[in-house]
């Protein structure tokens, strides 16, 4: 691949992504939306953040069972952090601290 092919597709994603998001704050006001609709955008957070989370904790390849490895430990010591603590800033420190160490403690 060269780095004009790389620079033009990041521009056209960039377009894309910028089209759909004005475009719907400006002309979004005048399209209605069902009840049923609503309720279900409501879930679109946190179901990406679990399409973006779960892969990293739980890396495998087709035909084989996850490995867990440190990155689970982490992300364990990070929610018993937060529903300990009700804090995002210690959430990161517990979990990235916790995968520093175990990363460097097994190598």
């Amino acid at each position: 691949m060269s780095v004009e092919y790389v620079l033009k597709a990041t521009a056209l994603m960039v377009l894309c992504a910028f089209i759909t998001r004005v475009g719907y704050l400006l002309i979004g006001g005048y399209i209605p939306l069902s009840d049923n609709v609503k309720s279900g955008l409501r879930y679109a957070p946190v179901a990406a953040l679990v399409a973006i989370i779960v892969p990293s904790l739980l890396p495998w390849a087709q035909g084989e069972t996850p490995r867990i490895g440190p990155e689970m430990f982490a992300g364990i010591v990070a929610g018993l952090a937060f529903f300990r603590f009700r804090s995002i800033l210690v959430l990161i420190v517990a979990g990235m601290g916790t995968l520093w160490l175990l990363r460097w403690f097994f190598g």
